[in-house]
């Protein structure tokens, strides 16, 4: 039965890597932080598989998962914010880029901090748009309506602009 559990598990964690592990980057400080909170997800996703009941999709399930445990990691984060002193003064530099690379990784940084600006249910609806997710399924994950979705993304996009624009 274990077995089962943990293959199940296995195969899960590889289909949503790339998906937790942007959602990750968004609420992380830097590349450290987003592997602790990438394996805090994963325990999160381990420890509570028996509860999964099949009323969504798998996946459905892991954004919503992943997005509680992101936002509760952040929580702890800010509770704690006076005790962490962060080491921003160190700067490693990349081995040879590709002009287009840095220009594309560039362009992404940008986006990713500008979502940090936005609150958090603003950051989880971009996040699971970015996603290719349809509305509905959204939808599903956050607890809202459709419009409401959809009315948001709208405003969401707008500060998205302004703050990509600056």
């Amino acid at each position: 039965m274990e077995e089962a559990k943990e293959q199940v598990f296995l195969e899960m964690l590889g289909d949503n890597k790339a998906q937790i592990s942007r959602i990750c980057a968004v609420y992380a400080q830097d590349g450290d932080e987003k592997k602790d909170l990438f394996q805090e997800v994963a325990f999160n996703l381990w420890k509570s598989l028996p509860s999964f009941k099949g009323n969504s999709a798998l996946s459905t399930w892991v954004y919503r998962v992943t997005l509680n445990t992101c936002m509760q990691a952040r929580f702890k984060v800010k509770r704690n914010e006076t005790s962490v002193v962060r080491l921003t003064s160190i700067h490693f530099e990349t081995l040879k880029q590709n002009d287009d690379d840095a220009g594309k990784q560039e362009k992404i940084a940008q986006l990713y901090a500008c979502i940090r600006t936005l609150n958090d249910a603003d950051k989880n609806l971009v996040m699971l748009f970015l996603e290719d997710l349809p509305y509905k399924e959204i939808a599903l994950i956050t607890g809202l309506t459709e419009n409401h979705i959809a009315v948001r993304m709208k405003r969401v996009r707008e500060k998205l602009f302004n703050c990509l624009n600056k």
